[in-house]
């Protein structure tokens, strides 16, 4: 068998609303450090605390995912804030149920809602509208597992070609 590695990164798009939140937290942590320097030093504490959720926040907002594909194992790991990477899952394909579009027929009794199996569900797609996910159904754990992808046409190809049963491309 031949040993290969497919890196393919996912950047998660903001959330609407956060630009606008870190410019109110911007704002209001200036107001109160400089009330705390003309008023009373009391305004100080909640200043510096709006700095500190100001910078936990741009941390914890930026996420960005990293699939690997090596031989038959994939790894996701988790990306905060450009720094702090973790893996979230080391699964063997060998385990793997079904991989399909989200919308496929092979996927229909996991959907929320409509189907009927409910699995813990694990989203690692950027939330872009024109980038088709997949759904993968996998074995983690002695656990079956319900993970959102968002796959590059290099690693479905890889995919298909060693679990052609398994992968559905459309």
């Amino acid at each position: 068998m031949y040993q290969y590695q497919i890196t393919e990164q996912v950047i998660r798009k903001p959330k609407a609303m956060s630009g606008l939140l870190k410019k109110l937290m911007v704002f209001f942590s200036v107001l109160f450090i400089l009330l705390g320097i003309m008023i009373s030093q009391g305004f100080m504490l909640p200043g510096f605390l709006l700095v500190l959720l100001y910078f936990f926040y741009g941390v914890l907002s930026q996420r960005e995912y990293e699939y690997v594909l090596e031989g038959q194992t994939l790894t996701v790991n988790v990306i905060l804030g450009k720094r702090y990477r973790r893996t979230a899952h080391v699964l063997m394909l060998g385990a793997m149920e079904v991989t399909a579009p989200n919308r496929h027929d092979a996927v229909a009794k996991y959907r929320k809602g409509t189907g009927t199996i409910q699995l813990p569900k694990f989203d690692y797609t950027s939330y872009e509208k024109d980038t088709p996910y997949y759904t993968m159904i996998i074995v983690e754990n002695k656990q079956k597992i319900k993970l959102l992808l968002d796959l590059s046409d290099e690693m479905l190809g890889a995919l298909k070609k060693n679990y052609p049963d398994r992968v559905y491309l459309s």
